[in-house]
């Protein structure tokens, strides 16, 4: 068994699909089946069940992956503290963040980083909060730009500004002729809201046990756009930030006034996890640029 071989495998049991994993690992299916069969004859046990044109992990292949993701992960942060060594300012940060964060805005620092930093390379990837910090755990992802998430995760995470969460009204709504209501008088009304494994969805249950209000959920959106544009269609009212997204809709956003209603958004990196120097670097640019 070598490191190639572990490669292979958790890739594999990453995407549970043979095909897939292939293309990503640039070599046959062929080769690669005989890669992952090896493996298990060595180890003495299959690792993964078929399920149709799919495969998953057993209990072995579980075990196995529990017991040797610490071995890549280790010789990885190796390599990538030598390369650090020989090349402090180059290197490849994976940035993940959420769909409401600007894209315009990330892609504005970004450019700015690269003013000083040109041989530094980008990856990108756009998900949920809880989503993120799963990516980050699985080391998908070095660096995230996410609100603030409750999460079981060992992150360390750094406050870099604070937004303003809006109660969001139809403009022919009664409240809409209001700037400012009190939360508890939407207590009645039909709730348009965030999917779980967002942060929003979090703050918003969080600020309704506070006042003891029971949302009457009539749905549940992917984006803040869709929630807005089922806001403007008269299905409810929703808890959203101020951004962009809400120009062009037909609704009217009333602030709280009784309790303080806002999301703060931060970077996540893992603890007890080596950060490359260049990680490092674009974390601090991050901080100044968003504290001044």
């Amino acid at each position: 068994m070598d490191l190639q071989q572990l490669k292979y495998f958790q890739t594999v049991a990453k995407l549970e699909h043979m095909t897939k994993a292939a293309i990503i690992l640039n070599i046959s299916q062929p080769a690669l089946s005989k890669a992952i069969s090896q493996l298990e004859g060595e180890i003495g046990a299959p690792l993964f069940e078929r399920v149709g044109r799919s495969i998953r992990l057993n209990q072995y292949g579980k075990l196995f992956l529990e017991k040797t993701m610490p071995i890549t992960t280790l010789f990885e942060e190796a390599k990538q503290e030598i390369k650090d060594l020989v090349m402090p300012d180059s290197g490849r940060v994976a940035v993940g963040f959420t769909h409401s964060m600007g894209t315009q805005l990330l892609s504005r620092i970004i450019k700015n980083f690269k003013q000083s930093y040109p041989e530094v390379q980008f990856e990108f990837i756009q998900r949920s909060s809880l989503n993120l910090l799963q990516d980050l755990a699985a080391g998908n992802c070095d660096i995230c730009i996410i609100p603030h998430t409750v999460t079981d995760i060992a992150i360390n995470w750094r406050e870099l500004w604070r937004e303003e969460v809006f109660v969001i009204v139809p403009n022919e709504h009664p409240l809409a002729k209001y700037e400012a209501i009190q939360l508890q008088e939407i207590a009645n009304e039909p709730i348009v809201t965030i999917k779980e494994g967002n942060s929003l969805r979090q703050i918003q249950t969080t600020l309704f046990q506070q006042i003891d209000i029971h949302p009457k959920i009539v749905f549940e959106g992917e984006e803040f756009h869709t929630v807005a544009s089922f806001v403007e269609a008269g299905f409810g009212v929703a808890l959203l930030p101020n951004m962009q997204k809400l120009v062009g809709y037909d609704v009217k956003r009333l602030r709280v006034k009784d309790i303080v209603c806002e999301r703060r958004i931060g970077i996540a990196t893992m603890k007890e996890r080596y950060i490359p120097d260049v990680t490092k670097k674009f974390e601090e640019f991050l901080s100044r640029n968003f504290s001044s």
